[in-house]
């Protein structure tokens, strides 16, 4: 029962300093009731600073009555008030009045957390003597999330530009290893580069989160004239299924590795020759895969490669290391046949 009688002795003692305080200040206490900034008074002669003024906006801030804040030491509010890294912060901006304020994190009433800018200033009395503090605060929370979103941004960017530095990396030293002609490695290069960039302005169009299999697809063929005398010579069948931007990046190089290859020596080397690209998905023990295959017909005779060529290291690579696939070319007489194997890719992967 004492301490109940104690509490409301102090409150009517900060009631009473409220009213000679509003008195005495007059037309600032209601400019400073009426404004939009969170502002406190606290009485500098008592020890932790307790509250004597806090006016709609403050109680607006923090959810709080007006007779749950004054009496309450300064602190009342702050979100861990063992933390002695923001108790300095306070002490500083306090005793210093530093121009640049202070970030503290505090908590409402009804238990969320906000940060707020802390700027605080000393009142004198006519001897020089600080009698009071005037304090505002700054709802940063906003700001704050801004910051980690910027934060979580930069190291997305991060991580894709090692990425692609890590693909660009491949491609060249690739070309070189199965080029000696300069000539023969640039146009190699170059046309990699292309391949990825198409790829990268797809990503952007959907702001990375992901890229449908079939718009990645028509973006890696467009190139090659099939919307132009070869589109009737062209079959796709299946559902726009959302890739990762990983799957995205690789399978676009895929796509542009096979589209070349049937340019320059396979089904669209002729005006005969026709590819059907179709795909599904399957369960197994270790997850759902994507199958995909890219089969060619009616181009010219296909025979098997001596050794492995540069286009199909560079599928090889994108499927095997990227995705943890399988890719399995097959030079059949009558047609490359193409067969993909990767776990179907969840649109938050990489």
């Amino acid at each position: 029962m004492s301490s109940v009688v104690a509490k409301s002795e102090e409150q009517k003692d900060a009631e009473a300093e409220v009213e000679g305080f509003q008195d005495g200040l007059g037309p600032f206490v209601v400019a400073a009731e009426t404004t939009r900034m969170a502002m406190v008074f606290t009485d500098a002669k008592e020890p932790g600073n307790p509250i004597i003024f806090a006016n709609d906006a403050f109680l607006a801030l923090t959810g709080y009555a007006r007779d749950e804040v004054l009496g309450q030491p300064f602190n009342f509010l702050m979100a861990n008030g063992a933390d002695t890294r923001a108790l300095k912060r306070i002490k500083v901006e306090f005793e210093a009045n530093a121009e640049s304020g202070a970030e503290i994190l505090y908590r409402r009433k009804d238990g969320t957390e906000f940060w707020a800018g802390l700027f605080a200033s000393p009142v004198q009395d006519k001897s020089g003597d600080v009698v009071q503090y005037f304090a505002s605060f700054v709802d940063l929370t906003r700001h704050k999330e801004e910051q980690a979103q910027s934060k979580m941004l930069i190291d997305e960017l991060n991580h894709r530009v090692k990425n692609t530095l890590a693909t660009v990396q491949s491609i060249v030293w690739q070309a070189s290893r199965a080029n000696s002609d300069p000539k023969a490695i640039r146009e190699a290069v170059e046309s990699r580069l292309f391949a990825l960039s198409r790829s990268h302005n797809l990503l952007t169009r959907e702001n990375w989160h992901s890229a449908g299999l079939l718009d990645v697809l028509h973006d890696a063929l467009e190139p090659f004239g099939v919307t132009d005398g070869r589109a009737e010579r062209l079959v796709i069948a299946g559902e726009n299924i959302r890739l990762s931007t990983k799957a995205a990046l690789a399978l676009g190089i895929a796509f542009n590795e096979l589209a070349t290859n049937a340019v320059k020596y396979g089904a669209f080397s002729n005006d005969k020759g026709s590819i059907r690209i179709d795909w599904r998905i399957e369960p197994t023990s270790e997850g759902r895969r994507l199958i995909l295959s890219w089969q060619e017909k009616d181009g010219p005779p296909v025979t098997p490669p001596s050794r492995q060529g540069f286009g199909s290291r560079v599928i090889e690579r994108g499927l095997t290391h990227e995705l943890e696939g399988t890719v399995q070319l097959d030079y059949r007489p009558d047609g490359l046949i193409c067969t993909m194997n990767v776990p179907v890719p969840g649109i938050r992967d990489g």
